[in-house]
């Protein structure tokens, strides 16, 4: 099954490498072609990116799942590059593709990114044995957040007697008042009963009035099942059991975890087979390969001797040997290049006079080039395009028609190994043969020749290449400069938990932010109106700018590269929560620089650098790691609070440049702040520390609804008829997630969860406690969203869109004079 699918998300892959690889020529001036152009690549690369996903998740083969790998970061790093050209060409980083999923017959949810398996699977053991240590140095240091919520608040004896008279009391009128209630109830019904024992009671009146009654009561429950049944049909409600796992379901996770425990086992046997199968081919073949090279080697010093009249120069170890000479070339091959290259050297020198002249005139011509062609689009280029092409040339080559009937438990294939094998088995004997046959044409040379060869003029070229590295070591010296040399990593990672500024990351998946697609996306642009961001979107942006380039060092190292991300919103929207996501998704360690976490450690110039060198450096050694700073405002303060300025709030402005400037591809490293007071800090200083800026929203219609829905089911409680949940999302408008949470646990206490068989819940139970928030009002929503407009990026959209009007104006003014001259004439 997962074969079959492989080869059809491979298919799918090769056509888009052909489309995107003629369109890399194409040039466009549209810009909403070219969007439509990019964002339709963008969602096709996200389907195959879900089927790869799933497919190297569970194929067993070894071989087979190291070529997904190498396809599957390829497809990873393009989706990233599409993205960031997405961003500056529309200059927005959230964007809306509902006509486009529509032409492609697609839902919004398959625009959603997953995060692959891999991130954890292949490093578990490690995050594991980093949580215990984190956790033993906590409670030896007596920091252990668990131990300190499970202490419990002493109270005096006294106290203690007077809350248990007082439920006792509570407990004993409760029982006397329902025992007054039963003997009040037996009364009243004796008094009934003596009055209507005077009258003659008719049987027949008293049948008919009770079949009455319960055939009201049959059709009643009759017509409401009917009508359950048609808005089951009909897609309004869910089925019966639809909240309750299947056995497929649960059946599939079964195979799931057996199809881990085979992969393990056929990677320990691959691991195992290509040590075996390198001993077994030097063993075997290596004498013949030798002998083979020596004679082949030979060859070409006996045809050089005979075209040219000496013995050739043998190529040195740093040029790569007689590799360099008899890369996939016989000795005549060989011959005939030397031979060639004489040749082209003496043409070569009578054409650079022509040459010359001729760049000239080319350089005149770029220089006279029209305005319009400069403003023409064109493709950049990929860094992750190459790799994708020679993964696909090796499915083709190795995988596409390969007969495997015979490979049922899908184990390693013995010839591939072999065959790659095979040539580093030759490459090392290369090694040995070169220094033989060196010692050999020194031998002939001597013999045949008698040359003596000249030593070479070590001392010059040695003094020039020592000065070059003399400068370049002083400069690394002060950048590099360690300055806890002689400490281990494990000591400094002690500091750091101890002193707080490494913490322990909580256990929040990416899907526990629950939100909704934007659906009017884009038809409020297509009326020039931006709208705000989804829960969906700012989802997706964590997932690109966050967690995948943390995930994977290959797509991290090529992908346009995010150093810094911010995250800016009102209280409760969860901006907490997507770091520790980030952290949990990726297995990353999480520093913790925030002003007040700050405040008082480390003193003085010196102490701070010292922090942050010993912050950045165990940071760099465990990473992928992100380093949060919370209140990220405060340490860009137009002006501190007097109440603050005891904790010098600004320590880190100076700093933060710098470290981001160190910051290089090969740094798994995530500096993310959060804020929800973006407009205290001062603007440009605050935007050239973080480099992406992301907007996170209180939740719309559609995300409040999805919310109280699940939140509710998660918390332990049972939706039925009698809670309207549309009703407390449209109440609750303006309010955010963090309010919602709050409302919900307050209302759902283990006594109410235990009650809902008889008493269902209901929206007046929720009111309120939602009455006592304050909600997030339009002016606040509106104060961030000018903020926003004042970014970089938020400017050059603002821009872009005046532009855009006063061009739409302009051609309206004119269609308006063409038609008053055409009603003239």
């Amino acid at each position: 099954m997962y074969n079959k699918m492989w080869h059809q998300t491979q298919e799918a892959l090769n056509s888009l490498l052909d489309k995107e690889s003629r369109k890399l020529v194409e040039q466009e001036k549209n810009p909403v072609y070219i969007f439509q152009m990019l964002a339709t690549f963008y969602i096709k690369y996200v389907q195959i990116f879900r089927n790869l996903e799933n497919v190297y998740d569970q194929i067993v083969h070894p071989q087979k799942r190291l070529l997904i790998r190498k396809i599957l970061d390829g497809v990873m790093g393009r989706i990233l590059e599409l993205k960031n050209d997405m961003v500056e060409l529309e200059l927005s980083e959230f964007h809306y593709f509902d006509d486009i999923l529509q032409d492609l017959k697609l839902a919004p949810q398959q625009l959603d990114i997953p995060i692959p398996k891999y991130f954890l699977k292949e490093k578990i053991e490690v995050i594991r044995e980093r949580k215990k240590i984190l956790a033993q140095i906590l409670a030896d240091s007596g920091l252990d957040a668990t131990s300190m919520k499970l202490a419990i608040k002493s109270m005096p004896f006294e106290e203690a007697i007077k809350l248990i008279q007082i439920a006792e009391r509570a407990r004993q009128g409760r029982l006397r008042a329902l025992f007054m209630k039963q003997i009040y109830l037996q009364e009243y019904r004796a008094k009934q009963a003596r009055l209507l024992g005077e009258k003659v009671a008719d049987t027949g009146a008293a049948a008919l009035r009770i079949q009455k009654v319960w055939r009201g009561f049959c059709q009643s429950k009759r017509t409401e099942r009917e009508r359950e049944e048609e808005m089951i049909f009909l897609g309004m409600n869910p089925p019966p059991l639809f909240d309750q796992v299947s056995a497929a379901i649960i059946q599939a996770e079964k195979v799931s975890l057996l199809r881990s425990a085979v992969q393990l086992r056929h990677e320990e046997g691959y691991r195992e087979a290509l040590v075996t199968i390198k001993n077994d081919l030097q063993q075997t073949e290596g004498p013949d390969i030798k002998e083979s090279l020596r004679d082949q080697i030979r060859q070409w010093f006996i045809e050089c001797r005979n075209l040219t009249g000496s013995f050739p120069e043998y190529p040195s170890v740093e040029d790569g040997g007689s590799a360099m000479i008899f890369s996939h070339k016989t000795p005549e091959q060989v011959i005939e290049d030397i031979v060639a290259g004489q040749e082209e050297e003496e043409k070569n020198k009578k054409k650079k006079k022509g040459k010359k002249a001729k760049k000239e005139e080319k350089k005149k011509v770029v220089k006279e080039k029209p305005k319009e062609e400069e403003e023409e689009w064109k493709m950049s280029r990929s860094a992750f395009l190459p790799s994708m092409k020679e993964g696909s040339d090796v499915y083709k080559d190795t995988w596409m028609n390969k007969d495997e009937s015979q490979n049922f438990p899908q184990d390693y294939d013995e010839e591939l190994i072999k065959k790659e094998k095979r040539k580093e088995v030759e490459a090392e004997i290369r090694v040995q043969v070169d220094e033989l046959m060196r010692q050999e044409l020194k031998n002939l040379k001597l013999a045949v020749n008698k040359e003596i060869e000249l030593p070479v003029r070590a001392g010059k070229k040695g003094k020039k290449k020592n000065k070059g590295k003399k400068g370049k070591r002083g400069k690394r010296g002060k950048k590099d400069k360690d300055l806890t040399a002689d400490r281990t990593i494990e000591s400094l990672f002690k500091e750091l938990v101890e002193e707080g500024l490494l913490i322990q990351a909580r256990k929040v998946n990416l899907s526990d932010y629950i939100g909704e697609y934007s659906y009017l996306g884009t038809t409020l642009r297509h009326v020039s109106i931006e709208p705000m961001p989804s829960l969906l979107d700012v989802r997706q942006l964590i997932t690109l700018y966050g967690i995948l380039p943390l995930g994977s060092a290959a797509v991290h190292e090529k992908a346009p590269l995010v150093k810094s991300l911010l995250l800016a919103g009102p209280s409760g929207v969860g901006k907490k929560m997507l770091v520790h996501t980030i952290c949990t998704e990726t297995g990353a360690n999480l520093f913790n620089l925030s002003a007040a976490n700050i405040a008082g450690k480390y003193p003085g110039k010196n102490g701070l650098q010292m922090m942050l060198h010993m912050v950045f450096k165990v940071a760099r050694q465990l990473q992928p790691s992100v380093v949060w700073i919370e209140d990220a405002e405060k340490t860009f303060y137009k002006k501190v609070p007097n109440n603050e300025k005891m904790n010098d709030p600004k320590r880190l402005k100076k700093q933060l440049p710098k470290i981001l400037k160190l910051l290089k591809p090969d740094d798994r490293i995530l500096i993310v702040g959060t804020t929800q007071r973006p407009f205290d800090a001062e603007l440009q200083s605050f935007c050239r520390a973080y480099q992406k800026i992301i907007l996170v929203p209180r939740p719309d219609y559609a995300s409040r609804y999805v919310l109280w829905k699940q939140i509710i089911q998660r918390n332990g409680g049972v939706l039925t008829k009698a809670l309207n949940i549309s009703c407390l999302a449209k109440v609750t408008d303006g309010f955010t997630q963090g309010n919602i949470v709050k409302v919900v646990k307050g209302v759902l206490t283990d006594r109410r969860i235990r009650q809902q068989t008889q008493k269902p819940l209901t929206p007046a139970e929720f009111i309120p406690l939602i009455a006592g928030m304050n909600p997030v009002y339009k002016e606040e929503e509106e104060c961030f969203k000018n903020w926003y407009a004042k970014t970089p990026l938020g400017r050059k959209r603002v821009l872009s869109l005046r532009v855009g009007g006063r061009e739409k104006e302009t051609e309206k003014g004119k269609k308006k004079e063409e038609k008053e001259r055409k009603k003239n004439k």
